[in-house]
C-alpha cells in the first residue's frame, strides 16, 4: 500500500503542476491581450494619421477652394427691409448675391427721354453699390421712374431712383421709394475737396448710416455736400441732358424740406442698364 507520505508528496507534485499551468495558461492569454492592444494601438495611429493627412491636405484644398471663391469678391451686407416696415412706395426685386466683384469697372447707362445719360462705375471702389445697381437693373427696378428732385441752388444736384416716382404729375411721396433692402455707404469722398465736383453721380441716404437704397444724384455743379454720400462713379456722356434740366428750375416742392423741387423739364428714365464687367 502506498504511504502516507508519498501520497502527500503526490498531492504536492499534482499541485505544483496545476499551478504551473494556470500561471502558463495566464501568461499566454496576457502576451494574446498586449498582441491585441498593441495591435489596436497600431491601427488608432494609422487611422489618425490618415485623418490627419487627409484632414491635412482637405483643409489645404478648402482654403485654396476658398480663396479661388473669394479672390476678387467683396462680401456685401444688403439689409432687407420688414415687410411690416415697408410702405407702399418700396418695390421688392429681391436681394442681390452677397459676393460681389471688386475688380473692373462697368458702364450704367440711363436712357432718358431727353438723351442717354452714361457714367463709368469703378468696382473696387464700390463693389457692393455696384452690385445692388446691376441687380436693380437687371429687374427693370428704374425703369420708366422720372427724376424727382432738382436742387438749382447751393448743392446742384438731380436726383432720380425713386421707383414709385412714375406716370403724370407729382405726389407728396415723391422721393420716398427704394428697393425692399439698405446697404452701407462705399468710397466717401473725406479726403476730398469739394467731396462732390462737378461730373460725380452718388448715392442718396436718409442721413443714417447704412440707409442707402437706389436714389442716386448727379452733381452739375461742383457741390458743398458733406462726405457722407457713397460716390458711385463719374458721368462719362450726357451732362449737357442734366444741365439742361437744371436750366428750367425747379418748381421748389421740397424748399421748406430737402431744397429744390420737383424739375420743371421733366425728365424720365426710360430704361436703365449696366454692362459686363470690364477688366475683372
Amino acid at each position: 500500500m502506498t504511504s502516507t507520505r508519498e501520497r502527500q508528496r503526490a498531492a504536492a507534485r499534482a499541485r505544483l503542476e496545476r499551478e504551473m499551468a494556470e500561471r502558463a495558461t495566464r501568461a499566454r492569454k496576457r502576451r494574446q491581450t498586449q498582441a491585441i492592444v498593441g495591435a489596436a494601438a497600431v491601427l488608432v495611429l494609422v487611422v489618425a494619421g490618415t485623418v490627419w493627412l487627409a484632414t491635412s491636405l482637405g483643409g489645404d484644398d478648402d482654403k485654396k477652394q476658398n480663396a479661388a471663391t473669394t479672390a476678387g469678391f467683396s462680401q456685401c451686407v444688403y439689409t432687407e427691409v420688414p415687410a411690416e416696415a415697408r410702405s407702399k412706395q418700396v418695390k421688392d426685386v429681391g436681394l442681390p448675391d452677397n459676393q460681389q466683384s471688386n475688380k473692373g469697372t462697368q458702364t450704367m447707362t440711363i436712357d432718358t427721354n431727353l438723351g442717354p445719360i452714361t457714367a463709368k462705375l469703378d468696382r473696387s471702389k464700390v463693389p457692393c453699390t455696384a452690385g445692388s445697381f446691376a441687380h436693380l437693373a437687371s429687374k427693370g427696378f428704374f425703369d420708366n421712374t422720372k427724376c424727382h428732385r432738382l436742387v438749382t441752388s447751393g448743392i446742384k444736384v438731380l436726383q432720380c431712383g425713386d421707383p414709385s416716382a412714375t406716370g403724370k404729375g407729382w405726389r407728396q411721396s415723391d422721393g420716398t421709394g427704394g428697393p425692399s433692402y439698405t446697404l452701407a455707404e462705399e468710397n466717401l469722398p473725406t479726403d476730398q475737396r469739394p467731396p462732390y465736383p462737378e461730373g460725380v453721380i452718388a448715392m442718396a441716404n436718409s442721413g443714417q448710416p447704412g440707409s442707402t437704397g437706389s436714389q442716386f444724384f448727379i452733381v452739375y455743379g461742383d457741390s458743398p455736400l458733406d462726405p457722407n454720400y457713397t460716390v458711385l462713379g463719374t458721368i462719362t456722356g450726357g451732362m449737357d441732358v442734366v444741365k439742361q434740366v437744371a436750366a428750367a428750375g425747379d418748381d421748389g416742392a421740397f424748399a421748406q424740406q430737402a431744397g429744390g423741387g420737383h424739375p420743371k423739364k421733366e425728365i424720365v428714365i426710360n430704361k436703365l442698364t449696366m454692362s459686363d464687367i470690364q477688366g475683372g
